[in-house]
């Protein structure tokens, strides 16, 4: 498979704020610092739960930044570059390369609904002015646009575009990728509630806030898939499939700030609009935490 530097679990860390809503780097960079030393096999800064699209160009930048100075080369890195504009896109993916990231990723913004051939047409600029492999991401609930199998299909003819990120929560997209576009087609899941299913389904890895709260059973479910021991990996996904729903439901950003403050690593303070969750939901949360940690124990 090449050029494809990412497999495995791929952790998205939050991007922390302070009370003024600027970046606390400090706090991002212990927050990243932990995901490497907990074992996670790549680190995706400026996703949806770092969110990428409330930031200004400076803020993604410092991000961008940070995250390459306290990885430090240990594992790979997967840069959120997206943008409603095809310059400002390549500007970023520029940046992220010229930083060090391994990789970039990509998802199609729209305000105005865009064909195929415009989506193909931005993937392959963006391509054309940087050397390191790119990720398509596919989440028609948070960029406006479903690319069909058919155009991600087209979009592994551009060169660099060499993975896929599939978040609609539709397993049969999995089928599909692994059955149409071949066993050397690096496909990713981004649909938290799914993980078991992709997994299963042939997915390289698997991209999630999640390990940010439960690393272990994160990397331990990639783990059985890969000794083909679907008994122990169902068992591990259903120890962790209520907080999966939960962080889906409530927002990733809320959620991996709300479980960081709660399990006392601090998970800073979130930009505007994006608000905390309520007393009720954190209650949950903790409900949700507890038991995972509880039946971890005991097991």
């Amino acid at each position: 498979m090449n050029n494809v530097p990412l497999k495995g679990v791929i952790a998205y860390p939050i991007t922390p704020f302070d009370n003024n809503e600027q970046i606390n780097i400090p706090l991002f960079k212990k927050q990243v610092e932990r995901l490497v030393t907990a074992g996670v096999h790549g680190i995706a800064p400026l996703g949806s739960t770092g969110v990428m699209p409330y930031l200004n160009d400076s803020e993604k930048e410092a991000i961008t930044e940070a995250t390459m100075q306290q990885v430090a080369g240990r594992i790979p890195t997967l840069v959120g570059v997206s943008n409603l504009t095809t310059e400002r896109t390549v500007y970023h993916a520029k940046f992220a390369e010229k930083a060090g990231a391994s990789a970039i990723m990509i998802i199609p913004m729209s305000y105005w609904k865009l064909t195929d051939d415009e989506i193909v047409k931005h993937y392959d600029e963006v391509a054309s002015k940087i050397s390191i492999p790119i990720m398509a991401y596919n989440n028609p609930a948070t960029g406006g646009v479903d690319m069909s199998p058919a155009l991600l299909k087209r979009l592994l003819e551009i060169p660099n575009v060499t993975m896929i990120k599939e978040s609609t929560g539709d397993i049969q997209r999995m089928y599909y990728l692994r059955k149409e576009l071949g066993e050397d087609v690096a496909f990713f899941n981004g649909s938290n509630p799914l993980a078991l299913a992709a997994l299963s389904a042939g997915a390289r890895g698997w991209c999630t806030a999640a390990p940010n709260l439960i690393p272990e059973l994160n990397l331990a479910l990639y783990d059985a898939i890969q000794q083909n021991d679907l008994d122990k990996a169902r068992s591990i996904f259903y120890k962790q499939v209520d907080l999966l729903k939960f962080m889906v439901a409530k927002g990733l950003p809320r959620s991996i700030k709300a479980g960081l403050d709660l399990l006392e690593i601090g998970g800073g303070g979130l930009k505007s609009p994006i608000k905390p969750l309520s007393e009720r939901e954190i209650a949950e949360l903790d409900g949700i935490l507890s038991a995972i940690e509880n039946e971890v124990y005991q097991s």
